[in-house]
């Protein structure tokens, strides 16, 4: 038994690690995505739209979700799935819901399941790279619900730029 534990340790310490072994990355933490939905919803809430805001972290897994308490039942998972679709495409889902209408060559990933490709999802980026993504689902259309994410990333912008 105690062999292992030494046999591990010399191929370990056998192969050098190289600088492009790891990836570091960047993502918001909670507070942070906090701030950015509550700006988000009350941009919204102020032009009248009930709206459900999700917050995802640069991998898609969701960190906030607020929901107005008159938004519709399918709103929160509505804007988690935009949130998701923008930071996977890399891509607002307003831009995204043009280029996948029927008839077009990417149409078909309209098909994903957990993928939402209306608008209002915007990846958040920082320094050029995208840290998370804003999803809102609620507002009158995805023109509506895109203009009050873009609100919420303008917030914390100042912050984004650290």
């Amino acid at each position: 038994m105690t062999r292992t534990p030494l046999v591990l340790a010399g191929l370990l310490a056998a192969t050098p690690l190289a600088a492009n072994d790891f990836i570091p990355f960047r993502i918001m933490a909670p507070p942070l995505a906090l701030e950015l939905a509550q700006a988000a919803l009350k941009s919204c809430s102020d032009r009248g739209f009930q709206v459900a805001v999700a917050v995802v972290d640069r991998f898609g897994v969701t960190q906030v979700v607020l929901r107005d308490s008159l938004a519709g039942a399918h709103t929160p998972e509505t804007a988690q799935a935009k949130a998701r679709t923008a930071v996977s495409f890399r891509t607002s889902t307003e831009a995204m819901s043009a280029a996948t209408q029927a008839g077009q060559l990417n149409s078909a990933i309209r098909h994903l399941p957990g993928y939402i490709f209306l608008g209002g999802g915007v990846p958040v980026e920082s320094a050029g790279a995208i840290v998370g993504g804003i999803g809102i689902s609620g507002a009158p259309g995805g023109a509506e619900d895109d203009a009050c994410a873009r609100v919420g990333i303008a917030a914390i912008e100042d912050r984004l730029l650290m």
